[in-house]
């Protein structure tokens, strides 16, 4: 149950209580950890801010949401969700591009914003998955040396970019014009600076790839696995997924989490090999066309 709440936009200094908020649920705070602790709660238009807003029940803050600068609306609010998605993309004066977070959450947000009756470009209730990497199960083709995943590298920019354009026509139903393209290219150029992304290569060729979408010294979060189409079905995808938690691991990192369609039972069965299981519900909403709330 739930009381009256404080709705506010968040300022210097509460950055420890969306910190002890995001704490409390670990798997499912990765995009607003990574972007909390890129930028802080201040928006100054650089990739990882936004617009923060939260809710706060006798001083404790109960519930966030971050609106990005790609128009997205992240939220960690077990209540008030729809109250501080709206006056995060309020304050922040951008048009709402979609919703992501727990499932629940989001479906919650689109119905108390109106959204319900809007045409969608995804809707996707995605399982979320989590495994300890000490537990990760190695595909042979890796560790007998057949398949090597590296990180990617600039040689690489061309043709990461074309299969990154692809993967978001595909994955998230964006047109194939010059501003996906350009994002696409951003999305890349920042795996390259961040180390975030990887190049699986058969017999000297690169096959796959796959760029952590959060990154953080407890636990890195896998996004954007593809395998152009004529390469799948041959244990790629995994190999890249696996190599790449390989790396992390030797690294220092614990732990990994993913998520994925519900209907994806072909990723599902090779993040299972791997050794992920599921520890929860995942939400992508994103509008087909993205729309501005009206104070």
């Amino acid at each position: 149950m739930t009381g009256e709440a404080v709705v506010r936009l968040l300022a210097p200094g509460d950055e420890p209580h969306v910190e002890a908020l995001l704490a409390q649920h670990p798997d499912s705070s990765l995009f607003l950890r990574r972007n909390l602790a890129a930028g802080g709660v201040v928006d100054r238009e650089a990739r990882y801010h936004g617009s923060w807003v939260g809710a706060f029940e006798r001083d404790r803050l109960v519930a966030v949401a971050q609106h990005t600068r790609f128009g997205t609306v992240l939220v960690q609010a077990p209540a008030h969700v729809g109250a501080i998605a709206a006056l995060a993309a309020l304050a922040s004066g951008r048009a709402v591009s979609g919703v992501v977070g727990p499932w629940t959450q989001v479906r919650a947000a689109r119905a108390a914003r109106g959204f319900d009756g809007l045409p969608m470009r995804v809707e996707s209730h995605e399982g979320l998955y989590a495994l300890s990497l000490d537990a990760l199960v190695v595909p042979e083709t890796l560790t007998s040396g057949r398949w090597r995943c590296r990180r990617a590298s600039r040689d690489d920019l061309d043709v990461l970019v074309d299969w990154r354009v692809a993967y978001n026509v595909e994955a998230n139903h964006e047109p194939d014009d010059p501003q996906v393209r350009a994002w696409s290219c951003e999305e890349i150029e920042t795996g390259l600076a961040e180390r975030t992304g990887f190049v699986l290569e058969a017999d000297g060729d690169p096959v796959a790839y796959q760029q952590f979408n959060a990154a953080l010294p407890d636990v890195v979060q896998v996004g954007g696995v593809w395998t152009p189409p004529a390469l799948r079905s041959r244990g790629y995808a995994r190999a890249v997924v696996a190599g790449s938690l390989l790396v992390a691991r030797a690294e220092g990192v614990p732990r990994s989490v993913l998520f994925t369609g519900e209907d994806n039972v072909p990723a599902q069965r090779a993040y299972a090999a791997l050794g992920f299981r599921r520890v929860g519900d995942w939400g992508l909403l994103f509008l087909a066309t993205p729309t501005r709330l009206e104070a």
